[in-house]
């Protein structure tokens, strides 16, 4: 069976459809929703099983780590090691088209961090998507919904075709004509552009 789609204001989205999305995401379930960059795909930090899923689902090899998305800059410093260099980096830069790599804290399940225990973090400038991780409480799981090839989805209706079926529910904001979020390292107290995207950094 496919997963049912719902439509949802992307600024203010709407409480019964917020609630809906964090009950399916409390019992392990998986959800696509729109982002600031592409359509993500999310679960609980917590459901490892799910986090598996969400790797069968994308075909994607495990050596390579997913995100994971905070509501806010304040829950940040729980899941990694924020420095004052990188609070200040990212007190400019959040909520925003950015994920971060930092040093991962013990809470970060294994499957989740790189070898050198580093982990990617985002604070999006999505209303929807920090509804979605501030409700549940805990961060989400995340990554850019896509085709096999890679390419990315950018409509509700083509994620319930190709990924329906490995889905819980879809929440459907609209056609999102995006780029990729900028992945800036601040390992070691500097900064690196690991990938260019929709944030721009400032010099």
């Amino acid at each position: 069976m496919s997963a049912p789609i719902l439509e949802v204001d992307l600024h203010n989205p709407q409480p019964r459809h917020v609630s809906r999305a964090v009950e399916v995401l409390s019992r392990g379930g998986l959800v696509a929703y729109p982002t600031d960059t592409y359509y993500g795909l999310g679960c609980d930090l917590t459901a490892k099983k799910t986090i598996e899923r969400l790797y069968q689902l994308k075909g994607r090899d495990k050596k390579k780590p997913l995100s994971i998305l905070c509501p806010d800059l304040s829950d940040v410093a729980k899941y990694a090691h924020v420095s004052n260099f990188a609070y200040r980096t990212m007190k400019g830069l959040t909520p925003g088209a950015f994920t971060f790599i930092l040093e991962a804290t013990r809470i970060v399940p294994d499957m989740m961090m790189s070898k050198q225990k580093q982990v990617g973090i985002r604070v999006p400038d999505a209303p929807l998507a920090r509804a979605l991780a501030a409700g549940l409480g805990r961060p989400l799981v995340t990554t850019s919904a896509s085709d096999e090839e890679g390419e990315p989805l950018i409509d509700a209706r083509d994620i319930k075709e190709r990924l329906g079926h490995g889905l819980e529910l879809i929440l459907d904001g609209g056609v999102t004509l995006m780029e990729p979020s900028t992945v800036v390292s601040l390992i070691g107290d500097s900064i690196e552009i690991l990938r260019q995207g929709k944030g721009q950094l400032d010099a």
